[in-house]
């Protein structure tokens, strides 16, 4: 799923945040609300 995609169903759920395997990476990624209404993404790091 992209960004765009996962903005998408986190809106048509009414949702603040969204988790979400990207289609790219294969990463799980976490899509959120900011206090301004904008979107961040948190992709974590692993070593």
């Amino acid at each position: 799923m992209t960004e765009e995609e996962a903005i998408e169903q986190m809106e048509l759920l009414g949702h603040d945040f969204f988790i979400f395997l990207h289609g790219e990476t294969g990463q799980v990624n976490v899509l959120y609300r900011r206090n301004d209404k904008n979107y961040g993404v948190i992709v974590p790091l692993f070593n």
